[in-house]
């Protein structure tokens, strides 16, 4: 959130992230390996590798791929995959093999940037690339399969921002593997101690088994590699049944024998945190006034049901030191006393409403690189929350607050002292306050929802450390998150879960991005580390009040329809949602003060939708 209307400083640019990437890669020059000879009893076990039966036996990601009769280099079809923002159009299939055997891979390609390779190999991995192949080139590599390994995976993709390449007459040379049986269902599930939100599961290894789906209640919730699992996002005192299966390139297994669990009794900021069931959050601007003007805290109208005090901010960028005061009499003529400020705020309190310190802002950059930050952290935010008799903490790191070190690459076990820190200052905080403790957080969506495509620097360093660096501390904190409210709106395009970009200003966006965190989407692109649904009734959107209040501003109207989509799955257009919540918590909007120059237009959109 922004003391000013606009957001004053340069944009979090999406291309800045693939244009690092690339350059990072493209230097690196063209490789072409040098393939052995083939032995007399080896076959070529790529299927349809000459695309003469379209697409057939090929994935190409985000629908990037088709088949053209021109240019070809055999035959009369050849592939052609267009690359588009993030997605390098990536071709692949999955090949059946023998362990500790020797494969050797080949194509013509043609293109600015081509690659070929193979993954899952069980010994190194191999791809082969090159540069500006203007006619038909061919690749070719070579590699061992583990002395385990059943099946590899053939791939062809180009490069971001760059036109449409071509590819023909793939072919895997080698000894063929076994015919793959589906595996038999897994065995032993059990649940281990259950939390008010979460499960945790293991089961016996399935014979042949590559992966794992977990189930509950019959719909599938998440996939694993691994023979564990915990399934989070859960109500509390609810009773859930588990089963899995097993998955490898032949299909999927029966499910197991169901498992019943009942989670914990609930407590604490994880639950509804004393809001009704549908709320409106707003930020009330009582540190500093801009062209909104000062709102007294008497004068918040009755129809906001959380009130944010933006904002306390530190002493210093490391310090911890988190300090809060009222909007100086010269820059704001109408503010309240100290006196009238608490008196208002219990008024408040009396008539149902939570008021919490909003920590952060656009100018309040927080980093607790240390242990003695984390501490500072915590006794400065209590000092600030006794003084005022508030409710609880909303996190609005912004900026360069949050960022992942290089190498810390797993949302569910963060290494990176700024993250690691926060969480513990904020779990200590719940500790302190106890069941009464509300929660929130506004984080943007460069902070949650681009962690589907990057997270961190990347797994060749070079992006931006920024990328999802949020999603460890939702994480960590979800049994104790009353509600998160990500700004949808001071944001490039970002991809949602049918792999398009999706701009801010319109009710798609606004589905796009709320289904994310209601459904849970793979961290990077990476299968085995899923970021779990959040819960509706943690989650609200977060939108600017007015035009004047940031970029992205949405009209009433597609608000309405964004909620319809969500909450009913009607008005949903061309986005298809993975379910329909009724429960969804309901609005944030920055800001309070925006809406009243506004002449309440947000809060009364909001009011005649949920009937206050």
């Amino acid at each position: 959130m922004e003391r000013t209307g606009s957001r004053t400083g340069p944009p979090v640019r999406l291309s800045r992230l693939t244009a690092v990437l690339s350059a990072g890669l493209l230097a690196a020059g063209a490789l072409v390996a040098t393939a052995p000879a083939a032995g007399a009893a080896d076959a070529d076990l790529a299927r349809n590798g000459g695309f003469e039966a379209g697409l057939d036996g090929w994935s190409c990601t985000g629908g990037s791929g088709t088949t053209v009769g021109t240019p070809v280099h055999g035959g009369t079809s050849a592939l052609k995959a267009t690359p588009a923002g993030s997605d390098n159009a990536r071709c692949s299939q999955t090949v059946t093999v023998k362990p500790d055997s020797a494969y050797t891979l080949g194509a013509w390609v043609q293109g600015s940037y081509v690659y070929l390779g193979a993954s899952g190999t069980g010994t190194t991995d191999v791809s082969t690339w090159t540069q500006s192949a203007g006619a038909y080139r061919q690749l070719t590599t070579s590699f061992r399969t583990g002395p385990t390994t059943t099946s590899v995976t053939v791939y062809t993709h180009g490069w971001y921002g760059t036109p449409a390449y071509y590819a023909d007459d793939l072919t895997l040379t080698g000894p063929g593997g076994d015919p793959v049986a589906v595996p038999a269902a897994p065995t032993g599930l059990r649940a281990g101690t259950a939390t008010a939100s979460a499960v945790p599961l293991s089961w016996t290894a399935s014979a042949g088994a590559t992966g794992y789906r977990v189930y509950r209640g019959g719909t599938k919730v998440l996939d694993t590699t691994g023979t564990s699992a915990t399934v989070t996002g859960l109500a509390a005192s609810s009773a859930y049944s588990f089963q899995v299966s097993a998955v490898n390139s032949a299909g999927e297994s029966a499910k197991s024998a169901a498992v019943s669990v009942t989670t914990a009794t609930g407590g604490g900021g994880g639950g509804n945190g004393g809001l009704p069931a549908h709320a409106l959050v707003g930020y009330l601007h009582s540190s500093f006034a801009n062209g909104s003007g000062y709102t007294r805290m008497a004068d918040v109208p009755d129809s906001w049901d959380v009130i944010n005090l933006a904002f306390g901010e530190p002493t210093s960028v490391t310090s911890g030191d988190i300090r809060f005061s009222l909007c100086p009499v010269a820059e704001c003529p109408n503010v309240e006393s100290e006196a009238e400020f608490k008196a208002a705020i219990k008024a408040k309190q009396a008539a149902g409403k939570k008021v919490l310190i909003s920590i952060g802002g656009q100018n309040g950059q927080v980093q607790l690189a240390s242990t003695a930050a984390r501490d500072a952290f915590v006794s400065s935010v209590s000092k600030i929350i006794d003084t005022y008799g508030l409710d609880g903490l909303d996190i609005d790191f912004e900026g360069h607050s949050l960022s992942l070190a290089t190498g810390d690459t797993d949302f569910r076990s963060p290494t990176t002292p700024v993250i690691v820190n926060l969480i513990s200052a904020v779990k200590s905080l719940k500790a302190k306050y106890g069941a009464g403790f509300v929660l929130t957080m506004a984080p943007e969506t460069f902070f949650v929802q681009l962690g589907y495509q990057y997270y961190g620097s990347g797994p060749w360093g070079g992006q931006d450390p920024r990328a999802g660096a949020y999603l460890p501390v939702i994480h960590a904190l979800r049994d104790d998150l009353t509600l998160l409210h990500v700004q949808d709106y001071n944001s490039g395009s970002i991809m949602g879960l049918d792999n398009q970009y999706h701009s801010m200003g319109g009710a798609d966006f606004h589905i796009a991005m709320t289904d994310m965190l209601l459904t849970g989407f793979p961290v990077a692109g990476d299968q085995s580390k899923v970021f779990p649904a959040l819960r509706p009734e943690q989650v609200a959107i977060g939108l600017p009040a007015s035009t004047q209040a940031g970029n992205g501003h949405t009209s009433p109207a597609e608000v309405t329809k964004a909620l319809d989509c969500l909450t009913k799955g009607t008005s949903c257009g061309t986005y298809r949602t993975h379910g329909t919540w009724s429960g969804l918590r309901g609005l944030m909007a920055w800001s309070i003060n925006w809406d009243r120059f506004n002449n309440g237009e947000f809060a009364k959109n909001f009011d005649a939708y949920f009937g206050s």
